[in-house]
């Protein structure tokens, strides 16, 4: 009998000597939360997981269990959903939540056969800010011989997607808050009615 307690303590001193083993890379990648502007923060998520590493803010185990995952879509994202709803009249020719980007195909209204646009939308941030966006519009003009040359140009038209998107993105989510807001006293008063009822 007293051969088996002994074996089970020198057990049990390994189990817990493992554990602190495992333990200590853990407790030491945590830290203090420490406020980044936007600007800061790299827009990519490879570069914002090589940087935090880089700082020694995270851990890195190696490629366990296959490829990670890649959210494709994102209905609570206000910014996301506001572009899409302000550019769906246009056709899309590359949406890419976990880039952050969305392009337009080539888009020409009618009025001139030889010159189009193509709008392209890059997400720096998920909060409602001017500095969250980033606009650019191309254009492509081409000549009798279908001879075509593409730029980049500056003009209203973004500033007017911006302004457009932002207001929209505001808007939903306004009705987002609003709807969660009356599940909450909903489900709060629900729970008032239980009470009551017991006494």
């Amino acid at each position: 009998m007293m051969k088996f307690c002994n074996l089970c303590k020198i057990c049990l001193k390994k189990k817990l000597l493992l554990f602190a083993i495992l333990l200590i890379p853990l407790l030491h990648s945590c830290g203090i939360y420490e406020y980044a502007p936007a600007s800061e923060v790299p827009t990519n998520v490879k570069d914002r997981a090589a940087k935090a590493l880089e700082e020694g803010k995270g851990l890195s185990i190696g490629k366990i269990g296959g490829s990670g995952t890649n959210f494709e879509f994102a209905s609570s994202n206000v910014l996301w959903r506001a572009t899409l709803e302000i550019l769906d009249f246009l056709p899309l020719s590359n949406v890419d939540y976990s880039g952050g980007i969305i392009s337009t195909d080539w888009y020409n209204e009618g009025t001139s056969n030889n010159e189009s646009i193509k709008i392209t939308v890059r997400f720096l941030s998920n909060e409602i800010r001017a500095d969250g966006l980033k606009i650019i519009v191309h254009k492509k003009a081409c000549n009798k011989n279908q001879n075509c040359t593409i730029k980049k140009v500056k003009s209203v038209l973004e500033d007017e997607l911006k302004l457009a998107i932002l207001r929209e993105a505001t808007i939903l989510e306004k009705d987002m808050s609003s709807k969660y807001k009356k599940k909450y006293k909903k489900k709060k008063g629900n729970k008032t009615r239980r009470k009551h009822n017991y006494e």
